[in-house]
């Protein structure tokens, strides 16, 4: 598995320089956090793979709740969560996300597109994650909305996005054929980015025909 995360990581540099920059920060993917990814996709969402790999089609809008990639880089790249234990319960793995956009429009990407990252109860396995640094006392930037837009162009163009969603929503698909929860009691409130931002960044992707529910 580590081979093919390097494989795509590659790919993922290649051809987001031909569209964009984008600043590769990798967190830790080893044999335990691979196995840890496989454990939750089977355990947490009923699915059986030999590879922690997702097949998007969604993402999932998120803010970090800091002001700063490096702590949020710091709090994603260890393997165990430490503490939250609302969440260690369902299970030891770190929630983490594909892409981190800080507050000046520059995107980050932590993970491969494709690899598993725990950033969504329900729908991790079918959603990319994009954070934003920022929360209520930092309310997310225009440069932020602009870099959002970009990174959702650029991820429909490869793959079969239907949904754009933020954090805050996600339980709306709790009744669709889309969430994959072994727990019908595991899910947690949530209020990133809010609805004011998203409605913003629909409006600004309105073109892309996007679902709704």
């Amino acid at each position: 598995m580590r081979y093919f995360y390097f494989l795509f990581l590659f790919f993922a540099i290649r051809s987001f320089a031909q569209t964009s920059e984008i600043i590769q920060k990798p967190i830790i993917w080893n044999a335990e956090r691979e196995q840890l990814s496989l454990d939750y996709l089977k355990n947490r969402h009923g699915i059986v793979q030999q590879t922690a790999i997702i097949k998007p089609i969604m993402v999932v809008v998120h803010w970090t709740a800091n002001n700063s990639i490096q702590a949020t880089f710091n709090t994603f790249n260890p393997v165990l969560l430490p503490g939250r234990p609302e969440l260690r319960k369902a299970s030891a793995l770190n929630v983490s996300s594909q892409y981190v956009i800080d507050r000046d429009g520059s995107i980050y990407q932590f993970l491969p597109d494709t690899v598993f990252a725990r950033h969504t109860i329900g729908l991790n396995y079918c959603a990319i994650g994009i954070e934003n640094i920022g929360g209520d006392k930092y309310p997310l930037t225009e440069k932020q909305l602009k870099a959002n837009e970009k990174l959702i162009r650029y991820l429909k163009s490869k793959y079969p996005i239907d949904f754009v969603i933020g954090h805050h929503e996600y339980r709306a698909f709790r009744k669709t054929k889309y969430w994959k929860e072994t727990d019908s009691d595991y899910f947690t409130s949530k209020s990133d980015p809010g609805d004011a931002f998203m409605l913003k960044l629909r409006e600004n992707l309105s073109d892309l025909k996007l679902l709704s529910l």
